[in-house]
């Protein structure tokens, strides 16, 4: 199938599909005229790598991972993916803290923003 169509199929914009080729996370054939040509595989593959991307990871973290889904039965690679993505996992968890964090000092703030608020409607004493 063309680009086109792999995209309607996969809801996914055909510029998108072509920056994951270019990542190297997709394969196609080229005909003789230039044109892309992909397998029926690699609409579960694109569907993949949205899930991938949609789990929080980079196009250079999902290229790491997407060996295991390649050679399943290797279990280097399928240890090798799964320490990768407890890496975004952990990742994932010190952003969360992080943007906690952040939350938490804006409360503080607007607590002191809505104390001088009330002061101000209430007028000198």
């Amino acid at each position: 199938m063309r680009i086109g169509e792999l995209a309607k199929r996969t809801g996914v914009s055909s510029r998108s599909l072509r920056y994951y080729e270019a990542q190297g996370l997709l394969t196609s054939v080229r005909s003789e005229a230039g044109q892309r040509h992909y397998s029926d595989a690699e609409v579960e593959r694109v569907s993949l790598i949205r899930q991938l991307f949609d789990a929080g990871m980079s196009s250079r973290v999902i290229a790491a991972v997407l060996p295991c889904v390649e050679t399943p039965g290797d279990p280097d690679v399928v240890e090798s993916a799964f320490a990768t993505m407890a890496r975004e996992r952990d990742r994932i968890d010190a952003d969360i803290a992080r943007l906690m964090a952040a939350r938490n000092a804006l409360d503080v703030v607007m607590a002191a923003n809505r104390r001088h608020q009330e002061e101000l409607v209430a007028g000198p004493a």
